[in-house]
């Protein structure tokens, strides 16, 4: 039986905040092009349909998480998970993205073919397990960097020996009853610090074990100048201000944490000993062993962690696991910690381009030997972007950079009937150097899967919004690293 074949000028991979821009981007600029979006889950949202846990929020202000082209309404920058899916589903209604999206269907593989210039990919239905294919010219992958089918959980010892319930927060059970119970989250990072407080509100007591500290921060969940200046400008232009406010800040602060660290450790430190007080062991449980935006920090609306660890509802303990008991976990320092449920908060797989197979004139192509163009693009990859947000500012700032991006690129190919574009690397080879320059477990655990970065531009990430603002949405397509051509050309060559 042969499948069923559709044709469409761009193919988008994810229905996420990611996905749902490029699509935007695409109506907007590119007005003219058909396209199709690949959700594998039968609802928009992305990430902020997956995530279920308690507490669940973003981890950055959502003026500079919100879309480019969508103001954020709601009186709380840091927000709960289900608004900002509202949001990502308001922006898909709003400009009748909806129709375009083929839910409840996964990429399995997708094959550039040069004699057509074309992205043929297999994409089957979840629910029939039936295929079709869809042809397009150019594909854009919107699916995040993060495994949706697993998370990452370390092979503790004697796991199998503990009576209570283990839940990894990325498939948190909707019947999970932890009211009145001891609770251990296994974790210092973004899901940890939001897991216990949350949870703290009605468990008999939360303890956030970790292995080394993190740098958490406290900042307000509201932001006191967004919601005055909305009273008396437009919703655009209050938005626009408060959205440049947060990214100029937020630079300044990362620009400090890298020129004088000690500083701001110090600030970090003095905020959370207000909290906490003189008395608590505020180095051995909240001092890491790195420096500031070596990893990325954790931000705590209001201080809820601090807060509630104040009010004994929570606590922290540093210290390694020996081995899992059947009462909860034995400590390396011989401690033991009892406990009715265990949140292992230990992280996620990357998997940069998704779980699908990419091949080339049928010969398959492995992430990891190319080299990484704009943050965006990969060598000898025609056709293809991904998005991928910054690792020290929001997420959706690089992406709607990508989607304009993408839009010049095929904009600028027809204008001059080129049938497609490919990074190309210079002849003399470049000096590699990792994608993600971050010391965090599941970035080092997943380096040997994902491209390589150069040392200079256009190879180099920038990791600055206003740099890539300039570089994306002003200057010229054309540069020595990438090729423009037509099939005819191509052939005749």
């Amino acid at each position: 039986m042969s499948r069923i074949k559709n044709e469409v000028d761009i193919l988008i991979i994810g229905a996420g905040i990611s996905g749902i821009g490029a699509a935007y981007h695409v109506q907007k600029h590119c007005p003219n092009k058909s396209y199709a979006i690949i959700e594998a889950r039968n609802e928009i949202g992305g990430t902020w349909d997956l995530f279920r846990y308690p507490g669940v929020r973003s981890d950055s202000d959502m003026f500079t998480f919100g879309f480019n082209f969508k103001p954020w309404r709601s009186p709380k920058a840091i927000s709960p998970g289900e608004d900002i899916k509202a949001y990502i589903c308001e922006a898909a209604a709003e400009n009748s993205i909806n129709k375009h999206i083929l839910f409840e269907h996964k990429v399995i593989s997708s094959n550039w073919d040069s004699s057509s210039a074309k992205w043929h990919t297999e994409v089957q239905n979840i629910q029939t397990g039936e295929y079709c294919q869809y042809v397009s010219q150019f594909f854009f992958s919107g699916a995040g960097y993060y495994n949706y089918d697993e998370g990452y959980t370390p092979n503790f010892k004697g796991v199998d020996s503990f009576v209570g319930d283990i839940v990894h927060p990325q498939f948190w059970p909707q019947d999970l009853d932890y009211a009145g119970k001891n609770v251990i989250v296994i974790g210092s990072g973004a899901t940890a610090v939001t897991l216990v407080p949350a949870m703290a509100m009605t468990a008999e007591h939360v303890t956030m074990l970790q292995r080394s500290p993190t740098y958490i921060g406290s900042i307000p969940e509201q932001d006191k100048f967004a919601n005055v200046i909305r009273r008396y400008l437009p919703a655009k232009l209050a938005y626009s201000l408060s959205r440049w406010r947060k990214i100029l800040l937020g630079m300044f602060m990362y620009s400090m944490s890298r020129r004088r660290p000690e500083f701001v450790k110090n600030i970090i430190r003095e905020g959370i000993i207000n909290v906490l007080g003189k008395d608590y062991p505020v180095d051995k449980h909240f001092k890491p062993n790195y420096q500031p935006w070596d990893q990325r920090a954790c931000l705590v609306p209001d201080g809820d962690l601090f807060n509630a660890i104040k009010n004994g509802s929570a606590s922290v303990v540093t210290d390694q696991i020996d081995t899992f008991t059947p009462t909860g976990v034995k400590l390396q320092s011989g401690k033991e910690l009892s406990s009715d449920i265990i949140i292992t908060a230990t992280g996620l797989n990357l998997d940069i381009l998704g779980s699908y197979r990419l091949s080339v004139d049928d010969k398959p192509f492995n992430p990891a030997d190319s080299y990484c163009y704009k943050g965006m693009m990969l060598s000898g990859l025609p056709n293809f972007a991904f998005s991928m947000g910054y690792t020290n500012a929001s997420w959706t700032l690089k992406s709607d950079l990508v989607g304009q991006y993408v839009c010049r690129l095929i904009n600028h190919m027809d204008k001059h009937q080129y049938h497609y574009c490919q990074p190309v690397l210079p002849s003399g080879g470049i000096e590699a150097e990792p994608f993600i320059n971050f010391t965090s477990s599941y970035i080092t655990r997943a380096l040997h899967k994902m491209p390589k970065q150069g040392r200079d531009k256009p190879w180099k990430l920038n990791q600055n919004y206003i740099l890539d603002r300039m570089s994306l949405n002003h200057r010229s397509l054309e540069d020595e690293s990438i090729v423009f051509a037509s099939i005819t050309a191509n052939n005749h060559n």
